[in-house]
C-alpha cells in the first residue's frame, strides 16, 4: 500500500521542506490506522533525516499495534541517534541496504538492535527492491505500508511493486516549487503512464 498526504496540487512540502501538517488531524488519525494494520512500514533513509519520524502507531488503545519499521538505506548513512534507531529494542526496525555498505555502521546498527538486510543493487546501483520484498515476505511480512518521500515513492511506481494507493489531499494548493509526492519514472507518453482504478473516495474533515 503506498501512502500519501498532499496538498491539492501534490506536494508532500514546500519548498524549504516544511511538512507539518498538510492534512488534518482525522486524515492523520486515518493513517496511524492503516499502520495498525499492516505487518510493516516502510521509508527511505533521507525520511529518517529530514523528519526523525517515530513510525509508530499512536492511537489510543493501539499503540502495541505499531509494525516493524523498515528504512531503505543503501549506504547505511541513518544516523545512530535517530528514533527508529534509538527504539530498536523496544519496535523492531529493519534497514535494506546493499553489501557493499560500510562494515562499521553496520556493526553500529546491529549493536543498536537494528537488523540489516543485504540486498544486491539494481540497475541505478539502489537497492533491488523487488529483491528486498521477496526477502520481507520470506521473514514473514505480507502487508506494507509505504510512507516514503518522493523518490521511494517514485521507485516502486518504476517497478510495478504498488496493489493499492492510499492518497489523503488538502485544499492547500502549495506551487510547483513544492516537493512533488513522486519523483519521476520514466513515462514519455500518456499512454506509458500508470492508470489506477478508484475504489472509492471519503471526505475527513477538510481533506479527500
Amino acid at each position: 500500500i503506498l501512502k500519501a498526504a498532499t496538498s491539492l496540487d501534490g506536494r508532500i512540502a514546500t519548498q524549504t521542506g516544511e511538512s507539518r501538517w498538510i492534512t488534518g488531524e482525522a486524515a492523520r488519525a486515518q493513517g496511524h490506522g492503516f499502520r495498525a494494520l499492516t505487518d510493516a512500514i516502510l521509508i527511505g533513509a533521507g525520511t529518517v533525516i529530514t523528519d526523525n519520524p517515530q513510525l509508530t502507531c499512536r492511537l489510543p488503545g493501539l499503540e502495541d499495534r505499531s509494525p516493524v519499521r523498515i528504512v531503505v538505506d543503501g549506504h547505511l548513512s541513518l544516523p545512530l541517534t535517530a528514533g527508529v534507531v534509538a527504539t530498536a529494542l523496544t519496535t523492531p526496525t529493519w534497514v535494506i541496504t546493499l553489501p557493499t555498505a560500510d562494515e562499521y555502521r553496520r556493526k553500529a546498527l546491529l549493536d543498536s538492535g537494528v537488523r540489516v538486510i543485504e540486498v544486491l543493487p539494481d540497475s541505478v546501483g539502489k537497492p533491488n527492491l523487488r529483491q528486498a520484498l521477496k526477502d520481507l515476505g520470506a521473514l514473514g511480512l505480507t502487508r506494507l505500508l509505504v510512507e516514503g518521500g518522493s523518490r521511494i515513492a517514485g521507485a516502486f511506481i518504476r517497478y510495478g511493486l504498488v496493489d493499492r494507493v492510499v492518497w489523503f489531499r488538502s485544499p492547500l494548493l502549495l506551487g510547483s516549487d513544492g516537493i512533488p509526492v513522486i519523483s519521476g519514472f520514466g513515462v514519455d507518453g500518456i499512454g506509458q503512464a500508470p492508470l489506477l482504478r478508484r475504489l472509492g473516495v471519503s471526505r475527513i474533515g477538510e481533506d479527500v
